[in-house]
């Protein structure tokens, strides 16, 4: 049985990788970015406290619903005393993110409606197309691609036959 010395000694970067599963890389570049931190020992090695493994734990299930890392360090440096996040961190920020991750849903089923509708004609011109954009009614809100902004309201879609 490890001794209380042990179980708070700090652990190297390649002990740290392999706990987490991730490489020796991925933790430089979540350091140099602010999301964890080391010391260095006598010998200028890095070396991890124990509770970096829930930082990243943190980190990569933020990542896997799409919260970008900018978000992800903001979400950290606010803890009080940049302190590992615990449960109830988690489920306030989750509550704060569910809002922008359905705004990203709606997006994506638009993009994949749309995506569908123009593949089955096969022009791939959102300028020309007629069951898109019938008559260009988009360009007189400006340039750009108008359908993928949130909230934008679709025209109404004008069947083949009437447009040919």
């Amino acid at each position: 049985m490890p001794t209380k010395e042990e179980l708070f000694r700090p652990w190297s970067v390649g002990q740290v990788a392999q706990r987490s599963g991730l490489s020796v890389s991925a933790l430089h570049f979540y350091e140099r970015e602010g999301l964890i931190s080391s010391t260095r020992n006598d010998g200028n090695q890095r070396r991890y406290g124990r509770e970096t493994l829930r930082r990243l734990a943190f980190i990569r299930a933020s990542q896997s619903v799409g919260i970008p890392l900018a978000e992800i360090r903001d979400a950290l440096e606010a803890l009080p005393q940049q302190r590992t996040p615990r449960e109830a961190d988690w489920t306030r920020l989750a509550e704060g993110w569910r809002d922008q991750l359905d705004r990203r849903l709606e997006q994506l089923e638009r993009l994949r409606d749309d995506l569908t509708t123009c593949i089955g004609c096969g022009c791939l011109s959102f300028e020309r197309c007629k069951l898109i954009n019938p008559a260009d009614l988009l360009s007189a809100e400006g340039p750009g691609a108008r359908r993928l902004e949130p909230g934008t309201p679709r025209p109404e879609r004008v069947g083949f036959d009437e447009t040919f």
